[in-house]
């Protein structure tokens, strides 16, 4: 009986104790913040399980002090959280193999966490804000946003996404190629020399040396990915420098139309006639199952000429689950969705209606997230093939 007694006075003082340590904790982050923090960012991100090898998507949220993470975005409160101050965010993670735009936040604590999203552009946009976010903090100061312009001022500090969409321009970047060898046709793509002389010509560098460490940072930023076996074991380190300026080394951009066709033992992706549409717009939506009805996060990417919406698994799998046909489809705003779970939708749906009258129900994070893709996929619709 005295053991009993013991072990519930003990157990009531440590759960009072570990009470009482939250609230302070939570009186002191609002007491050094003077106000609730503002958000900065949010939506899905896949994130590494800090005890598993395993990824998974979630609902992250960026504050002045910290990023907060959810199983759904529609759970109140959090399932964990990421102290920002005296931390670290890196884009340039290549720990991964095939899993691209990766970006890792590393706490004072030498803790590190791994977050993926979905294109370049939007992992480029959760660093920047992030290590916005760190220097408001060293500095005392509220959250602001920087202009970018600001930050391309010389070459040695050259804005690396800045340079991408430059390079990327289809009328004064580099120009893509479809490229014969060794019975492998390579669509898509350019050779390194190619970006040497682009870089050189745009004085963008001064010499041919300075291009290749340039290249070398924009190809470890995920920006430029390698093709073919000669630029791939240049890449893991096989070779004096990551990037070569070599005719025979190929490249592409991460967010090309590039495929490889050809009888090869190569690792490169075969896209099928449906893939080849340059791509439009990318992100995570919530889908609705057919069978079970219930909603997961898929990564989608909507192509043009063909035109087709097809649906990943946001945590792995370069085979996408499905692929929606647009053409001649109808996509509306709809207000509830049939046999759906009410706890499930918070609302910002959409529906599809193939030319086969097959439904899709969708739901955007936010209202103008909805329209945003409403409106490309309209557009899609009428002009792809």
């Amino acid at each position: 009986h005295f053991k009993r007694t013991l072990e519930k006075h003990t157990v009531q003082v440590c759960a009072a104790f570990h009470l009482s340590v939250s609230k302070s904790c939570i009186s002191e982050r609002y007491k050094v913040m003077e106000r609730e923090p503002q958000k900065i960012r949010e939506g899905y991100l896949v994130k590494k399980s800090s005890v598993f090898n395993s990824w998974k998507a979630m609902w992250v949220v960026l504050l002045e002090d910290c990023l907060e993470f959810y199983k759904k975005k529609t759970d109140k409160s959090p399932k964990g959280m990421i102290p920002l101050k005296d931390g670290s965010v890196s884009s340039s993670v290549q720990d991964f193999g095939k899993r691209m735009f990766v970006f890792k936040f590393s706490t004072v604590k030498q803790q590190d966490h791994f977050f993926q999203a979905t294109h370049l552009e939007e992992r480029d946009a959760w660093v920047r804000d992030i290590k916005r976010a760190l220097q408001c903090i060293q500095g005392g100061q509220k959250f602001t946003r920087k202009s970018t312009r600001r930050s391309i001022r010389l070459p040695e500090n050259v804005n690396l996404g800045a340079l991408y969409l430059r390079m990327k321009d289809p009328d004064t970047g580099i120009k893509e190629m479809k490229i014969e060898k060794d019975k492998k046709i390579y669509n898509c793509c350019f050779n390194g020399t190619c970006v040497i002389d682009w870089l050189v010509s745009n004085n963008t560098v001064r010499n041919r040396q300075e291009g290749a460490m340039l290249s070398s940072a924009i190809l470890n930023e995920g920006y430029l990915q390698p093709a073919g076996d000669l630029s791939k074991n240049a890449a893991e380190g096989l070779a004096e420098t990551t990037f070569l300026d070599d005719p025979e080394a190929y490249y592409y951009f991460s967010d090309s139309g590039f495929y490889c066709e050809g009888n090869s033992s190569d690792d490169d992706v075969i896209l099928k006639e449906e893939f080849r549409g340059a791509v439009v717009k990318q992100g995570c939506l919530l889908k609705q199952g057919h069978r079970r009805k219930n909603w997961k996060v898929r990564k989608f990417v909507l192509r043009d000429d063909p035109a087709y919406l097809h649906y990943f698994d946001p945590s792995g799998g370069e085979e996408p689950l499905g692929a929606i046909h647009l053409r001649s489809c109808v996509v509306t705003a709809v207000d509830d969705v049939p046999e759906a779970r009410k706890y499930d939708v918070e609302g910002n749906l959409f529906e599809i209606i193939t030319s086969d009258e097959v439904h899709y129900y969708l739901q955007a994070a936010t209202s103008a997230e909805r329209t945003e893709w409403i409106k490309a996929i309209q557009i899609v619709a009428k002009t792809g093939k």
